[in-house]
C-alpha cells in the first residue's frame, strides 16, 4: 500500500515543474515586447491561443463530456467564469508589470501568494499551521512592509498578482471537476472578447500577427499559458495549501533574478525587505522538511 508520502511525491516533482516554467516566463515575452508588442495584445493571444492548446489536450485526454458537464452546471459555469476573470487580470497584471521594467515587484506578488495560500489552509480548511508557519508569515510579512517603505508606495502589482492567484487557487481546489476541462472552460470564456479585441486591432494596423516570425511568438502564447497552469489545476487538489505554499517560492525566486539581471534598481532596503522574506521561506522550508521526516518515521 503506498504511503503518504509517496503518493505526494509525483504531485510535488508537478508542482516544482509547473513553477519553473512560471518563474522564467519572462524571459519568453523580452521578443515579443522587443518587436513592439504590448501587454493587452499578448494577453488577447494568450487566451485566444490558450482555448486551441487546451482544447487539444481536451481531444488527446477524451475529456469533452466531462467539458460538456461543467458547462451543463450552474454552479461550475459561474465559479469557472469567476476563476477566469481572476486569471486573465493576473495575467494582465503581470504580463505588463515583466514587459515595464517592473519585473522585481512582480516576483513579490509570488512570494505574497504562498503566505495567502498557508494562511487560506489554517482558516478556511483547517490545515494545521505549526510555529514554523506563522513564524515563517511573520517573517514575509515585515518583508512586504519594509518592501513598501523601500519602493516609496503601496506595491499594488504585487498584492494584485497575490491576491488575484491565491484566491483563483482557492477556488479551484473547491470546484469537482478534471484540471484540463476547467482550464478549457475557462479559456471558452475569454477567447471571444480577445479575438474581438485582436480583430480590432489588426484592422487598425496596430498589430503584429501577420509577419510570420511574429506570429510564432505569439502562438507560442498558449503552451506557455496552458501547460503550468494545467499543471497548477491538477496538483492543486491533490496537495495540501501548506505545501504548495513552500513549493511556489521557487517562481518567484526565478523571476527576482531575471529582474536582476535586467539591470531593476535594488537598493539597501529593498534587499533588507527580501532578506525578511526569504528568512520566512527558510524557516517554512525547515518545518516542511521535519514534519516530512516525522512522516517517514510513522511510516516505518
Amino acid at each position: 500500500m503506498p504511503t503518504r508520502t509517496s503518493r505526494l511525491s509525483s504531485p510535488i516533482s508537478l508542482a516544482i515543474f509547473c513553477y519553473l516554467i512560471w518563474g522564467f516566463v519572462p524571459l519568453f515575452y523580452m521578443p515579443i515586447h522587443a518587436f513592439g508588442g504590448g501587454a493587452l495584445e499578448i494577453i488577447a493571444h494568450r487566451s485566444v491561443w490558450a482555448l486551441v492548446w487546451a482544447g487539444g489536450l481536451v481531444f488527446l485526454t477524451k475529456q469533452w463530456p466531462d467539458v460538456f458537464a461543467a458547462f451543463a452546471s450552474a454552479h461550475l459555469r459561474t465559479m469557472l467564469l469567476i476563476t477566469s476573470i481572476l486569471v486573465a487580470t493576473n495575467w494582465g497584471v503581470y504580463v505588463w508589470a515583466v514587459t515595464n521594467g517592473h519585473t522585481i515587484e512582480s516576483s513579490l506578488g509570488y512570494y505574497l501568494n504562498p503566505l495567502l495560500n498557508m494562511a487560506a489552509g489554517a482558516v478556511l480548511f483547517k490545515e494545521r499551521l505549526d510555529n514554523w508557519g506563522k513564524s515563517a508569515i511573520a517573517l514575509a510579512a515585515a518583508g512586504v512592509v519594509i518592501q513598501a517603505f523601500a519602493i516609496g508606495h503601496v506595491p499594488w502589482i504585487a498584492l494584485t498578482l497575490a491576491v488575484t492567484f491565491g484566491s483563483y487557487g482557492i477556488l479551484r481546489k473547491q470546484l469537482v471537476v478534471p484540471a484540463l476541462a476547467g482550464l478549457f472552460v475557462e479559456c471558452a470564456y475569454l477567447f471571444l472578447p480577445a479575438l474581438i479585441y485582436l480583430v480590432w486591432f489588426e484592422s487598425h494596423g496596430q498589430g503584429h500577427f501577420f509577419v510570420p516570425s511574429q506570429a510564432f511568438w505569439f502562438i507560442l502564447t498558449g503552451p506557455i499559458t496552458v501547460l503550468p497552469l494545467a499543471l497548477f489545476s491538477y496538483v492543486a487538489r491533490r496537495l495540501p495549501l501548506s505545501t504548495m505554499g513552500f513549493i511556489q517560492f521557487i517562481g518567484p525566486t526565478s523571476t527576482l533574478v531575471i529582474g536582476l539581471f535586467q539591470g531593476e534598481p535594488f537598493t539597501l532596503l529593498r534587499g533588507v525587505s527580501f532578506a525578511f522574506i526569504w528568512a520566512g521561506a527558510m524557516v517554512f522550508a525547515f518545518g516542511a522538511w521535519r514534519r516530512l521526516k516525522a512522516i517517514k518515521v510513522a511510516t516505518i
